[in-house]
């Protein structure tokens, strides 16, 4: 496998995949704020 053909590192899947699992975090995130009123930090302990 060459490393054009790599699926690691800063290639243009990872960057696609990275960037789709922050946007689905940010979301849950703000349904969890939404859903409890706390804010993501007290959720957590620290705030």
């Amino acid at each position: 496998m060459a490393s054009s053909d790599s699926r690691f590192g800063f290639v243009a899947f990872a960057e696609t995949w990275n960037g789709r699992l922050a946007m689905l975090g940010f979301v849950i995130g703000l349904a969890t704020e939404l859903l409890t009123g706390q804010g993501i930090l007290s959720q957590v302990g620290l705030g």
